[in-house]
């Protein structure tokens, strides 16, 4: 889980995906911009969305009210740590529980749980 530095709260590699990027781009994008880590990304395929918060309206494009995500996950190195870019000043390795108590955001708790459960 990684902190973000300015909002203070925790989540997993996340971003926007840019024009002319799949979601499969953007997720390597971040990953490297995010943790340094230049990994495949494999699609977990559990789309999900939510709708645009009031208090972030101005976070977004005028007329975006609804965000697509699509999640993926990553096989890391034994023994790899993070490279942190400014937008984080901590991470945590952590248990799927203890994963899930902090994630700032519930699509970020319910893609944890669905897929610690299909792995277990």
């Amino acid at each position: 889980m990684l902190h973000r530095a300015i909002d203070d709260y925790w989540h997993v590699v996340a971003g926007v995906v840019e024009d002319g990027e799949t979601f499969a781009e953007a997720a390597a994008r971040e990953l490297r911009e995010e943790t340094g880590l230049e990994a495949p990304v494999v699609d977990v395929r559990m789309p999900q969305g939510y709708r645009v918060p009031d208090e972030m309206r101005s976070e977004y494009l005028t007329g975006v009210n609804q965000v697509a995500i699509e999640n993926f996950t990553v096989e890391v190195p034994m023994g790899w740590e993070p490279v942190l870019n400014e937008e984080h000043d901590s991470y945590k390795w952590l248990t799927r529980d203890d994963a899930v108590a902090i994630a700032h955001w519930p699509e970020t708790k319910e893609v944890l749980t669905v897929l610690a459960e299909s792995t277990a």
